[in-house]
Order: structure tokens, then sequence, then C-alpha cells
């Protein structure tokens, strides 16, 4: 070798001088360069699409992120703002298009089943059978996550829809006693806001919006069975049935209790509206909760909160999860095993969903450090799961497909805003778009 012939040349040479009696200085010894450091191994990247973007959802989405990388993976962030989830799945779809899908996206309800039948998800039950989510989740929200038997994707939280929020000191200022229970006792006190001088419901003016309180009324009005057929199966005799003519007689009689400026507004300024006293009721699912909070408010005193009226029994459920790619690198595939594990860990749904205003999707997970509200959403969705009142949100994408929703959202949102369209045009209507494939 180079290092050990030089070594030795210079050596001998020093050791002849020596030997002749010379005066000279011996030769320097070339010293053996150090072994050059071994390269630190590449991290396995987990590249992760979703559109928590907000303040509470963007600190949630960092502990997920250090989880990670406590685990030694590099966490690249895919985040995709506005549109409630819309523009992240036109980025996605092109990404997938191309063959270059992301570790995990954020992606919910049917669409679930619709990326599966491409074949392109990966199966997780390595992790789901050791973990034993079949234990852990209610059926009816483990059934969501699976195509053809299989966990394809890892549940993050649930959200409650059909929630009313309220401003106490409106509520009193009008007279009113308490959380109307039934939609006759909530037309009472709205017609006592209205007479005080208050706006009795907040509601920002969009489609998404309408269809949100739409999907609570005809829960209000029929019931978890009722809705499960008129808008999870879509079946026809439901959709033109009495009973639906009446949730949509119902609907149609809250606009009267809507501020003019509703038309365009974005929902956390409709729930502002609530909590700085200028409106009595809002009907928005539980991440309104907060936008209480953020303003220094606390259930029970500067705000309440309970089932929308005629739902007490029964829980409309909007579940955050992200589905998982066939990746071929193994240390990818160990990436989403660490990733949909980590999703599912008593910690992460703790720090997350107070972040959130969600509760933890696992059955039985220690409550006490939630606020009233998540106690009794928890409680609810406990009860609901047995007795068969958990039924899944048709306007936040977990009962039908996304063309089914899309058309029946629009035809709920005309309705809303044209009042010369008859109540049975109104059905009609609405059951023809249910028919969209």
């Amino acid at each position: 070798m180079k290092f050990t012939y030089t070594f030795g040349a210079a050596l001998v040479a020093a050791l002849l001088a020596t030997a002749c009696g010379k005066k000279e200085e011996a030769a320097p010894v070339a010293a053996t360069p150090a072994p050059a450091a071994a390269p630190a191994p590449a991290k396995t990247a987990v590249e992760v699409l979703h559109y928590w973007t907000s303040g509470g959802e963007a600190k949630s989405a960092a502990e997920l992120k250090g989880m990670l990388e406590a685990k030694g993976y590099e966490w690249k962030d895919f985040a995709v703002a506005g549109g409630g989830g819309e523009n992240a799945m036109t980025v996605l779809k092109s990404r997938a298009v191309s063959g270059n899908p992301p570790t995990a996206a954020q992606v919910k309800g049917p669409a679930i089943q619709e990326w599966a039948k491409e074949g392109m998800l990966a199966n997780i039950d390595n992790v789901a059978g050791p973990e034993k989510w079949d234990e852990l989740l209610p059926k009816v929200v483990a059934d969501v996550m699976k195509a053809d038997g299989h966990y394809v994707a890892a549940p993050v939280n649930v959200h409650r829809v059909n929630w009313m929020w309220a401003n106490p000191e409106v509520l009193k200022k009008a007279g009113v006693a308490g959380m109307p229970k039934t939609w006759d006792e909530f037309f009472v006190a709205a017609d006592k806001i209205k007479k005080s001088g208050n706006i009795a419901l907040a509601h920002g003016g969009q489609n998404w919006q309408d269809f949100t309180v739409f999907e609570s009324v005809v829960l209000g009005v029929g019931g978890a069975e009722f809705y499960d057929k008129a808008l999870v199966k879509l079946d026809p005799a439901a959709l033109t049935s009495p009973t639906m003519t009446k949730a949509v007689t119902t609907f149609r009689k809250l606009k009267g209790y809507v501020d003019d400026a509703s038309s365009g507004r974005d929902w956390n300024m409709t729930t502002a509206m609530v909590i700085q006293g200028k409106a009595g009721f809002q009907f928005m699912g539980d991440w309104a909760k907060g936008e209480f909070t953020a303003a220094g408010q606390k259930p029970g005193e500067g705000f309440l909160c309970a089932a929308a009226p005629g739902t007490a029994n029964a829980y409309t459920f909007n579940v955050d999860s992200f589905i998982m790619f066939k990746l071929k690198d193994e240390a990818a595939q160990k990436g989403q095993a660490d990733l949909a594990s980590a999703i599912l860990s008593p910690e992460f749904q703790e720090v997350f969903n107070q972040n959130k205003g969600s509760i933890p999707v696992r059955l039985g997970h220690d409550m006490s450090k939630f606020d009233d509200c998540a106690k009794l959403s928890a409680a609810d969705f406990v009860a609901t799961a047995k007795a068969g009142g958990l039924v899944p949100s048709i306007a936040h994408g977990m009962a039908v497909s996304p063309a089914a929703e899309g058309a029946i959202k629009d035809a709920v949102s005309q309705f809303w805003n044209d009042d010369k369209i008859s109540v049975a045009d109104g059905v009609k209507n609405i059951a023809k778009a249910a028919a969209t494939k």
C-alpha cells in the first residue's frame, strides 16, 4: 500500500544516515491519515400530505412530526391550504397520476374506498392487527378505514357535527331558559331572541354550511334510522317521504332567523357573532369550540354547547384519517407502519384532539384533561355507537360518494337561497341529486 511504503522508505533513510555518522536530520516520517468518517445513514423520509394549516391544526401536525422524528425519520411536510381539503385532493390526484404519491395523505370517508379501488393503497393490517384496532374503534368507524376487509387508513380523531352553540348572555337577555331540546322549543327561543333585538341564528351562507345545518335538521326531525336511510343509503322512498318534507319545511323556517349579511360569510366569522353577543345560536361542528376557547371563554360560562334539537341520542361523525400508498421501499413501508401506530397512540390522540376541538377516536380514552363539551361528546360517541345512533356526516364527506354529496349539497343550497323554490320542489330536487353517480 502507498501509505505503508512511504512510511518504510523514510524510516530506512533515517537509519542509514545514523549508521553512517551523518549529522543530517532524519527525513520526517509521513503520518498515516486518519480514515474518513463514515457518512451518517440517510434518514427515511416520511412525506405527509395534509390540510391542517390553521393555528391549532398546525400545532397538532407538529406533534405528529415530532413523534416521527423521534423515531429517526425525516418528516417532509406537504401542507396544502384552502378549500376544506379540496385543494389538497387536487394536488394529491396530480401526484398519484404521475406515479409519485406521498407516503400518506389526509383523505376521509368513501373517498378512501375510491382510492383503494384504484389499487393504490397499502394494507396496514400489520399494525392494526397487533394493536387491536377492531377493539379500539367503533365498527362504523373501522369499516370506513377498510377496503375489502383490510385496513388501508388510520383514523385521527372524531368531530361531532350535530352541535348547537349559544351565548348564555344573549339567551338570558331574551328570557330563554337553557338550550332547546326540540325544534319547536328552538323556534320559541329564536322568536324571543329576535324580539330582544339580537340575531337568533348565526349562519354563514356557504353551501357546505347550509348542508351542515340541513343534515342536523334531518337527524333531529327523522332520527338516526331515517337519517341513515335518506342521507347514507340514499333510499328514494325515504328521500321523498313525509318525514323528509317535514325536515325541508323546518330547514326553510330557520332562514327567517338569519341576518341579511349571511351570504358568503366564513364559519369562524359566524362563530364570532355568538362570541361577541350579536347572535344567540349557531349550528356547527366542534371545530367551532376552538374559536370560543381562543377568545378565552369556557364551556358553561362564556358559551353553551348541546346537541342540535332532537339529536341528543344521535351523533353525526366526521373522522379525519390518513391513507397509506403502496410503496416498494421497505424502509418507507416501515415508516408508514410507524406513522399509523403513532396516529392511534394515546399520547398523540390526547394532544391532537385537545388542540383541534375534537375527541379521540379510541374508545375508552381517558377524558379527564378535556373540557365539558368534549366529555359530553365522548360519552355520546360511546353511547350512540352501542345504540345505533352513530351515523356518518354527509355534509363532511363521510357518508356518500363525492359526486352524490356535491349534487345534494348544491340542491340544498339552492333551496336555501331561493325562496321561490317550494318545499315540494326542494324535496324533489334533493331526491334527484341523490341519484347522481
